[in-house]
């Protein structure tokens, strides 16, 4: 069942999908709305070029709720964003006779979506998800994606002009009260453009000034 079909990739409507749907509407911005449905659809069609086989349903829950963790009901939250994100979704499908399999297959793939290298090793539904979301932000496999399936997904869900800097922005939003978390991801590198107070923690330095190398010099 699809509600809209874009170059051959439906948007699922089933209940549940029409569930997470509309709960990701009143949750996020528009620009994070769309910006998730371009997720799902260039996941579905990489996987469509892949051969790729994934449950749709799931592959749509995991990449709607991958940016819930950015707002406003996380504000309080300490967790990376990505794992709020994977808890909610985790939520969002226990209430829907989902498998514990099932659902851990969308927990990993939304809680990996901003590390890079995992997410292609996983099932389907987390290299999909990844895959999405790096096509949508910075245009990875942009030219996998032929002219005409661009501008379809374009005219349903725009891709606008000042999308870059709406989306450094929401990240920034959802992210300043916990700055800690972005440590060793690049989203280190959006609390560094937004705050100029912001220090990025430094691997090197944490091991030469690890109480193990301090108690190795005292020992020589």
């Amino acid at each position: 069942m699809a509600v809209v079909e874009i170059s051959d990739v439906g948007i699922p409507d089933s209940a549940l999908a029409r569930e997470a749907r509309e709960f990701i509407r009143e949750t996020e911005s528009t620009l994070l709305f769309d910006h998730s449905t371009r997720v799902y659809l260039w996941g579905a069609m990489a996987g469509q070029r892949r051969g790729l086989t994934s449950d749709h349903e799931l592959l749509y829950t995991a990449a709607m709720f991958h940016d819930v963790g950015l707002t406003a009901g996380f504000k309080g939250s300490r967790l990376r964003f990505e794992v709020d994100g994977a808890n909610a979704a985790r939520d969002f499908l226990c209430g829907h006779n989902i498998s514990q399999d099932d659902m851990q297959r969308v927990w990993l793939a939304i809680a990996l979506h901003t590390t890079p290298g995992i997410s292609p090793h996983l099932d389907p539904i987390a290299a999909l998800t990844a895959e999405g979301v790096m096509m949508d932000l910075v245009g990875v496999g942009y030219d996998l994606f032929d002219e005409a399936k661009r501008k379809a997904v374009e005219a349903a869900f725009p891709h606008g002009p000042d999308f870059a800097e709406g989306l450094l922005q929401a990240l920034y939003d959802g992210l300043q009260h916990r700055p800690e978390v972005t440590h060793g991801t690049g989203l280190a590198d959006v609390m560094a453009d937004r705050n100029p107070h912001f220090h990025r923690r430094d691997f090197c330095c944490l091991m030469r000034n690890s109480p193990w190398t301090c108690l190795e010099c005292r020992n020589d």
